[in-house]
This record gives C-alpha cells, structure tokens and sequence, in this order.
C-alpha cells in the first residue's frame, strides 16, 4: 500500500530535511514481531500440505528477525515437523492448544525443552460426555507425552500412535489434552452436549467437524503465547496472530494483530481484526510477506 500526501508549504521549504528523514525511516530495521501461526488451516491445508509460497514467506519472516511461534492443537510430536519445516533453529512453540509449551534449539539434546506443561483430572469430563455422547471415541495425552486412546482412536495430530486402554484406565490418568471424536454426531450436536453437562474445570474448542479438545482451566493458545511473549520480551504491540479454528479464538483476541483464515467460521472472523484470503489461496502468505 502506498501513502501519499499534500505538503505545505513549510514541507516545501524543508524539503531537504524531510527527505533526510524519509531515508532515516526506510533504512531502519522494523520492530521484531512475534508471528503467532496455527497448523492445520493455517500453515498446511486440510490434506497436511504446506504450500511452496506459505513455507518461503514464512522462511523470510524468520530471516527477518522476527519470531515465528507455532501455536497449535496439535501434540509435540506432529509440531516438530512443521518447526523444521519453517526452518526455526531457535525459539518457542506452543502445542496442545497451550497445554504444552516449549523452547526449541537445535543445540539441545531433543532439539526442545519443555518449559510448561498444564494438566487436569480427565475423569469428570470423560463421564460426562460418556453419557450425552455414547458413541464417541476419546483420547488422552499424558503428562509424559504418551497418547491413550478408546476403540482404536488414532490421529495424525497425536504425533505418536495411541495405545488402546480401558475408559476406566483413561479417566484415571492425568491428562495435558483431551480429544472427543464421532462420526455419529455433527460440531453443533458436540457443543448442545457441551452446553448441555456444563463442563467445569476445563477449557474446551470444538473443532470443524465433531471434534472436542479439552485442556486444563484457563489453558487455551493465548495464555501459552503470553507465556512465551514474557520470556522473548517483545510488546504486545508486536504481536501477530493467525488462524482458522475455534481454539483459535482467544490466540486472536490476544494479539495485536489478529488475522482470521478466509474459511474460518463466522464466530472466528467476528473476533478477527482482519480476515485474510483461505489456506488454498495461500492467505497466510499475504499476511507474512505485510510484515516484511
């Protein structure tokens, strides 16, 4: 976008001063941001397909300076990927929807540390939505990162292959996320149900399709990403968020600058203070090139 003005007369006459200025002000370095960027959505499509255009943008954000801080649902395991994928060496991530959030280095013997981790007692959840959803699937992180899992519930985002255990065993284990799944039931019969037993002690998001992530109370992206904001020491003013989904909804809020995906739900655009182009227009694209 190019602004242009009217100058007086006074700008005339200083003109040499003014252009003296201009130069000063398109030499110096732009002010670090921290690029808050959802997964799923958002950086890839909804096949896992991360776009020639999306990855080189984001790469020169990087290579700018600034801080790209990928905040997802997804579990460590399926993030690190991604983070190799933007060619991030060195900062943070958030993972689980803020129940996990760490510090990557490629220095480190994992290549990460976890710096925070939020847990919560599964078993009233899981029983009541046992009973307003009978034929939905679950499974659950553990505190040490292992995926348990009902009927044969595997997922890509888990990032590690889900052991079958008993729902007894399930709601005895301490759980980072909670995820209900039901090819039986559509998003909007999942959040009646929600309404409906009143979940407490949690957060919950439900998903595109009829799926529920539950995470400890007051966890969410946003709280994980002011975590990592405190640590990097960058203002709020610098900071950058994307994405397309309901868990998306507080991370957008947050930021400064928060950014909806074109096929992002209404509820989602409502909270955006823009609403970029959708994932297979390479929306994001646009967003990252606007910070260079």
């Amino acid at each position: 976008m190019t602004i242009t003005s009217n100058p007086g007369t006074e700008d005339r006459t200083n003109n040499s001063t003014a252009t003296a200025t201009a130069t000063a002000t398109a030499t110096r370095p732009a002010a670090r941001q921290m690029v808050c960027l959802d997964v799923d959505g958002t950086l890839v499509n909804h096949e896992g397909h991360m776009s020639p255009a999306v990855k080189e943008a984001a790469r020169a954000v990087v290579e700018a300076g600034h801080e790209i801080v990928v905040s997802t649902g997804r579990s460590l395991g399926a993030t690190l990927p991604i983070v190799e994928l933007l060619g991030i060496e060195r900062g943070y991530a958030v993972c689980c929807n803020g129940g996990v959030t760490v510090r990557l280095d490629v220095s480190l013997p994992d290549g990460y540390e976890v710096v925070d981790r939020n847990t919560f007692d599964p078993a009233p959840a899981l029983r009541a939505l046992r009973h307003a959803l009978p034929t939905a699937k679950y499974a659950l992180e553990d505190d040490e990162g292992n995926f348990l899992s009902t009927e044969r519930f595997q997922d890509a985002s888990f990032g590690v292959e889900a052991t079958g255990v008993t729902f007894e065993a399930m709601a005895n284990a301490t759980a980072v996320r909670l995820v209900v799944f039901s090819t039986d039931d559509t998003a909007e019969d999942f959040g009646e149900a929600v309404r409906a037993i009143g979940l407490h002690g949690v957060t919950y998001s439900v998903g595109w399709t009829a799926w529920l992530d539950i995470a400890a109370e007051g966890i969410s992206k946003a709280s994980g990403l002011e975590l990592v904001r405190e640590r990097l020491g960058i203002g709020t003013e610098h900071t950058v968020a994307v994405g397309d989904g309901r868990n998306d909804v507080e991370m957008l809020q947050w930021a400064r600058r928060g950014v909806a995906m074109g096929q992002a739900p209404d509820e989602v655009k409502d909270v955006a203070d823009e609403v970029a182009d959708g994932v297979d227009d390479d929306g994001l694209a646009t967003v990252l090139r606007s910070l260079l």
